[in-house]
Parts: structure tokens; sequence; C-alpha cells
């Protein structure tokens, strides 16, 4: 069982920079885990640290049951496929993929018959006798998979692997890796900072922040029910809506608005929260039967199939200082400017210039405290140790 178990882990370099803070996390046997956030948020600090590549300055390591806190990296039963590749490159392919053999000191004939069996699982048999210069982006990044591969490892540790790729040949990368984690069954972490890989290719996942876990969870968990403003305003290839306001009897002041408050939610009255609402989930009318944010559409930005409708709806001022909408203030908190922003299937789009009412679903909004940005829902239980 080659699961992953992280114990009060803390990585600590000169000048008291905290890339890794008292960090605890479980990754499970033949599991898929993501490492999501911001850059220095400590995602590739930690993941080095369980490669052994960083020591820890505290705390401890597991795979399989067995601390390997002190470990070298040759000794821990891991592969890992770097941002870069890392592909030698006077090495054909069959050597780039043999050479963890080679380190390992088996022989030639066995390594290159393992080399050339996982070459050509992945399509390489034809180009094993290429050095890297020869071969394309897409191919490079599989003689990285194959040497993983080859050593037969019980954890894959992956380092933004695809970020080298273009567009198309990343969704493509995508698909294949996703496919032969399932075949391998290999535990694997992933740290990327590109959100649609992490939701694509994960069973779980965690965002950091600040060298800490803000929250751990299934891709699903994230879009619909982040746990503070921070991932709230982190997750989602549309920004969700963070808006400022004032929690009354059930209701939320935003402005001169009063909308329900979401279901479950339970502020204090008179507390300010921020109101989320993602765009997928604002609706425009022209003749709301409820409450409603009415302003002016500003920008209308094509997504393909839908349109993203950004409107001003005002002059940003709400109860008590809050504010509804606009540029980001902290944690991508809107402040000042209220805008608000709709998505709205592609020809069914306003004229920019018009009047119109956005109305968000009160059953997909959410409540969050402006005092720690933590949920206000009773039934989410705090996550990760931040």
């Amino acid at each position: 069982m080659a699961d992953v178990e992280i114990s009060e882990l803390t990585k600590v370099f000169p000048g008291d920079v905290r890339a890794v803070d008292a960090l605890d996390l479980h990754i499970a046997d033949g599991e898929f885990f993501a490492l999501l956030g911001p850059s220095g948020c400590g995602k590739t600090t930690l993941l080095r640290t369980i490669a052994g590549l960083e020591r820890p300055t505290s705390g401890s390591l597991a795979i399989a049951g067995r601390d390997v806190t002190a470990l070298p990296a040759g000794d821990r039963g891991i592969a890992m496929v770097f941002q870069d590749y890392a592909l030698y490159p006077h090495m054909t392919t069959i050597d780039n993929i043999a050479y963890p053999l080679k380190v390992r000191r088996i022989d030639r004939t066995t390594r290159h018959s393992a080399a050339r069996a996982a070459g050509e699982s992945l399509s390489l048999g034809e180009l094993l006798d290429r050095r890297p210069g020869q071969l394309s982006g897409g191919q490079q990044q599989r003689v990285a998979l194959a040497r993983a591969i080859a050593a037969e490892p019980q954890v894959f540790l992956f380092d933004e692997p695809l970020s080298n790729l273009d567009a198309r040949l990343r969704l493509e990368a995508r698909t294949f890796l996703k496919r032969l984690q399932h075949e391998l069954g290999i535990t694997t972490v992933y740290v990327t900072h590109d959100q649609s890989e992490a939701l694509a290719l994960a069973d779980r996942m965690a965002v950091m922040r600040d060298g800490r876990i803000c929250q751990v969870g299934r891709p699903s968990e994230f879009f619909h029910r982040p746990a503070s403003v921070f991932v709230a305003g982190f997750i989602g290839s549309t920004p969700m809506n963070l808006l400022e306001g004032v929690a009354t009897g059930g209701h939320v002041t935003l402005g001169d608005v009063t909308l329900p408050a979401p279901a479950k939610s339970e502020p204090d009255d008179g507390e300010p929260v921020v109101y989320g609402i993602r765009p997928e989930y604002v609706r425009l009318q022209d003749n709301p039967s409820g409450p409603a944010l009415e302003g002016t559409v500003q920008m209308i930005e094509n997504l393909g199939t839908h349109q993203l409708v950004s409107i001003d709806v005002g002059d940003g001022t709400a109860p008590d200082g809050a504010a509804v909408g606009g540029a980001p203030r902290r944690d991508g908190v809107a402040a000042g400017r209220v805008t608000v922003r709709a998505t709205v299937v592609d020809g069914s789009e306003p004229q920019i210039g018009a009047r119109v009412h956005a109305v968000p679903e009160a059953r997909r909004a959410l409540l969050y405290r402006q005092s720690d940005g933590a949920l206000c829902m009773s039934s989410v239980q705090p996550v990760g140790n931040a």
C-alpha cells in the first residue's frame, strides 16, 4: 500500500522564509492527488520534500508506511517528472528511459528490455534511437513518462509536466496522463498552477497558500463549495462574484438590494459578510419578479459556447462601508467599483450599454465571513490546516 503520510511538515529557508508550514496531509494508495496554488505558495517545495530533494526543517514523511524523512531520494521508491523533462541531450531515447535502472546498477540487457517495454507502451518504439533534440515537445514528455514508468516506483511525482506544451497538445497529454495513471494504479502527486488541469485530472486535490493547505477535497467540492474567500476567488475559469454586504434577519443587504441568505448559512445578525455567486449561476432578466442587481452592461467576453457579461450595478457603496463587486481588494473580494458578472449562452447576450437585471440563484450562493474569510455554513467542517 503506497500511501503518503505527511505530519507537521515544515520547511524554512534562510532568511526565515517558511515555504511549508506545519503541514498535515494524507494521500491514499493509488490516488491521483493534485497540489494547486499561486506561485510561491509552497507546492513545489512540498513535492521536492516528498521526493527527497529538500530536507524538511521539522516534521515527518512516510511512504507505504515506511518513514522516509531522512532517506535519500534514490531509496524512497519514487519517480519524478520535471517541468523541463530533464532529458540528457547526448543520450538516445532508450538510454534516457533506462538511466534510473543504470543508476541502480541493473545490467544493460535487463534495463534496455524494461526501457523498450516502457517506451513501446507510450508509442515510442520507433523513436528509441533518437536523441531529445530530434523529438517534439510531446514526444519528449512521453520519454520522461516512460523513464518514470521503467523505474517501477511506488509513487509518481509530477512538477508541472505539461506547462511547456501548446494548448492543444496539453489537452491531449492531459487525457493521456489520466488514462495512464488509471491503468497503472500508481499513487500520483501532481503539482500545477493551472486549475483546469487540477480539476480535470485529480481524484482529490489541495489548494495551498503561504505554505499551508486551505482546503482538501474532490474537485467538485472546490467548484460548488469552496471553503474560504481565497479558494472561491482562485477556483473557476471565470472569477466568482464576491460581494461585500451585511447579514440581516435571514437576508443579505448589498447596497440598496436585499437578497435571501443562502440555505444553511448561519451568520450573526448584523455581521459583515461576503456574498459569493459564480457567474454561471447569475441570470439576466428584463423584468425580474424578485430582488435583482440592476446595472449597465460594460463588457462582453467570448468564452466559445457562452459569453461573460460584466455589469456595472452602482457606485459600490453598501451599508457600514461594505462594497459590492468591483476591483480586487483582499483575497479577490471586490471593492470600490461595482461589477457583477454573468455567463449567458452565445447569441443571447445583451448589447453593451443595455440596462439589465442580474438575478443570483439563491440555492447556488455562498456566504463568507468578512472577519476571516471562512464559509458561513454549519454543514461544512474545517479542512486542511489553514
